[in-house]
């Protein structure tokens, strides 16, 4: 086990934090996303509509 670890950062998979940010950012906007439509089913169906139009246009 100890010897992947080593290999694991030497590759510098594990110490590369670029763009953890934004990731970070994102999940914790998800998760607002969702305990709001949980509070306001409304707005969940309105957000759901915004996901799916963002969705297409990205395909």
């Amino acid at each position: 086990m100890r010897k992947m670890y080593n290999s694991l950062i030497r590759l510098r998979i594990w110490s590369d934090q670029q763009g953890q940010d934004l990731i970070e950012y994102a999940m914790i906007a998800g998760f607002i996303a969702v305990v709001s439509g949980m509070f306001m089913p409304n707005v969940s169906k309105d957000v759901s509509m915004v996901i799916s139009r963002i969705a297409r246009s990205i395909t």
